[in-house]
């Protein structure tokens, strides 16, 4: 059915919206939602009818449901305030209040032939429809669900180009070359996956692919008990898609790596300083990072990706005792504030938000800034990992091993991440003055990443808290050689523990390890 409304139509058949004869980008869900408004526009849809309708019946929070909503109004060109089109009554639910008009699509229409599709700098990816190889055929719902699910969640990200499921869906049910899909599609990497299901057991594969060469960057499989087909389904997503985006960076940077820097774009300026921001939090590596970042905000000041990443650089500066803290927090929230202001969806730019405000100990706007990243997307490991930090420092344990637990099931093969998570963990740990295990999470945090300076400073005051000079003395070392300014007064003034009674503990330990 094709319906017309404003400047837009809406093809339900082929799953297309259109403004002006233009094709709009819109995700499944988002399309879903809007076709079930405009088709239900004689009453007002309750929430309830909602989550029965678009997402089956299954568990869905209040921030993911706003989101979509939204999502659709800004496809059309709407927003909460004007509420032009889709309207919320409070306590009711919403509603299509647009003038339709319903149409039919021409018996013929001239063919098409599809232009060459130029490469994009950026991440570009297809995920192709899974295959069931299971017996059964109701699992071919399974399988295309999830490969929907996938597909929304990666084009939450924001930093890549995503291929609509109509177009890829089109390649169901034939096995062509990776390559040649690529080619078709104008895509750099190719997602593809296989679904089986034996028994009450589900196992899922899935392989990310370079299609310039061929080769298989990532691989993974899942196997799980199939007690809850939904649960299963959100969680195989949640991880695929948490592990995908780093390997897409790190397959970026190798592309970029041996490029000379006179032909780098934006892009490429930023591939090339991630590496350093994430695996080696040295001032130097910070250094070095923020001059690439700054080039590529010269050839694109609205480019997401460097301001993200320049306000970590300055953020994690102040944390770490690089910079000054209250000039560089200033500045990395401009920053932060520049990507929401540009692209308020962006996980990003609300992650650096909330970052800043942990670092500044301003704890409230931390938790909803990092809420905010969550529910752009729910894969985000970084953001579960800052959050477990900000309610660490703020004293909530309780909320902060969630969090941590959140993160290391949705991408647990991540040794940097891991590594932080540990040393949260030996925080936490102090806090509750358990010393003896903040000393041995804190031990395997800078085994497992030296360069963490914070893993160094929260050692030397655990062990000197638990008495073991030889240790505290060494860590203390290390934590003053990454930052040679550190001292009590440094910690009273800029640490970001947020309660004085916390505080105290940790200038305690610091102060037995010999800090001054």
């Amino acid at each position: 059915m094709l319906y017309f409304f404003d400047h837009y139509a809406l093809d339900t058949d082929r799953r297309e919206l259109r403004r002006k004869g233009e094709l709009m980008s819109v995700e499944p869900k988002v399309f879903d939602l809007l076709a079930y408004l405009v088709d239900s526009r004689d009453r007002v849809v309750s929430k309830d009818d909602l989550i029965t309708r678009i997402w089956m019946g299954r568990v869905v929070s209040d921030s993911a449901l706003t989101t979509c909503i939204n999502a659709a109004r800004a496809a059309l060109g709407d927003s909460g305030e004007s509420q032009r089109l889709i309207k919320t009554l409070p306590r009711k639910g919403v509603r299509f209040v647009g003038t339709i008009r319903e149409g039919d699509r021409p018996a013929r229409e001239p063919p098409s032939v599809a232009p060459d599709l130029p490469l994009p700098e950026k991440p570009s990816l297809a995920v192709l429809s899974f295959a069931n190889l299971s017996d059964d055929p109701h699992q071919e719902y399974f399988a295309d669900g999830l490969t929907e699910d996938i597909i929304t969640a990666l084009s939450r990200l924001r930093w890549f180009l995503v291929i609509d499921r109509n177009s890829t869906f089109a390649y169901k049910g034939r096995a062509p070359d990776a390559r040649q899909i690529a080619s078709d599609l104008g895509v750099r990497y190719v997602l593809e996956g296989s679904v089986r299901k034996v028994g009450d057991r589900l196992r899922v594969t899935s392989q990310l692919i370079d299609a310039s060469t061929g080769a298989h960057v990532w691989a993974e499989r899942y196997d799980r008990v199939l007690a809850d087909i939904f649960a299963v389904q959100d969680e195989i997503t949640a991880s695929v898609v948490a592990a995908i985006e780093p390997q897409l960076y790190e397959a970026e940077n190798l592309r970029f790596r041996r490029r000379p820097p006179e032909s780098l774009d934006a892009w490429g300026y930023v591939m090339q300083a991630m590496p350093l921001v994430w695996t080696t939090p040295t001032e130097k590596g910070a250094e070095t990072a923020a001059h690439m970042l700054a080039r590529a905000i010269e050839i694109d000041p609205n480019c997401a990706q460097a301001n993200s990443l320049l306000a970590w650089i300055q953020a994690t500066g102040a944390a770490f005792g690089w910079v000054n803290p209250s000039d560089a927090l200033a500045t990395a929230l401009l920053l932060a504030q520049r990507v929401i202001d540009h692209d308020r969806w962006d996980p990003w730019g609300h992650f650096l938000a909330g970052f800043v405000h942990t670092t500044a100990r301003r704890f409230k706007p931390a938790v909803e800034e990092l809420h905010e990243a969550i529910a752009c997307n729910p894969s985000f490991t970084y953001a579960h990992n800052i959050l477990a930090l900000a309610y660490c420092y703020a004293g909530r344990p309780d909320e902060c091993m969630a969090e941590l637990a959140i993160a290391k099931r949705l991408n647990p093969r991540d040794q940097n991440q891991n590594a932080i998570a540990l040393s949260i963990t030996g925080l936490h740990h102090l806090m509750a003055k358990r010393f003896d295990e903040a000393v041995e999470f804190e031990s395997r945090a800078v085994r497992a990443l030296p360069s963490l300076g914070s893993a160094w400073r929260t050692l030397a005051a655990a062990a000197g808290l638990a008495g073991d000079a030889e240790i505290a003395a060494s860590a203390l070392a290390e934590a003053k050689r990454g930052q040679p300014s550190l001292s009590l007064e440094w910690v009273e003034k800029y640490h970001p523990i947020v309660r004085v009674e916390d505080r105290t503990i940790y200038l305690e330990g610091l102060r037995k390890a010999g800090l001054s």
